[in-house]
Formats: C-alpha cells, structure tokens, sequence
C-alpha cells in the first residue's frame, strides 16, 4: 500500500483522529471512497471512449 508498512499506517490513522475527530472519520472515510469511486469511472469511461476512437479510426 503505496510502500507503507503497518506502523506507518498506524500514525497516520492516530494522527487522523486527533486532527478531525473519532466522530468526524466516517464522513471522511465515505467522501474518499465516493471521489476515489468517481475517479474508477472516469478512467474506466475514458477507456472505452480511447477503444472507440480507435475502432473507428481503424474502420
């Protein structure tokens, strides 16, 4: 994971949480996964459209 080991990973959460709060995470936690979700899509789309261009190039 982006060449972190446990302990790292472990500093950043603490670090985290007395930064936003234990109550204030999930929101975070649920607003990454959406914009990293969104993200997925987007390059997933772009793909298809590069696919395309391509099929209809060759055509």
């Amino acid at each position: 994971m982006f060449g972190l080991g446990w302990p790292e990973v472990a500093i950043i959460v603490i670090v985290a949480i007395v930064i936003f709060g234990p109550k204030k995470i999930p929101e975070l936690g649920g607003t990454l996964g959406k914009t990293l979700r969104g993200f997925k899509e987007g390059l997933s789309k772009s793909e298809e459209d590069q696919e395309t261009q391509d099929e209809e190039y060759r055509g």
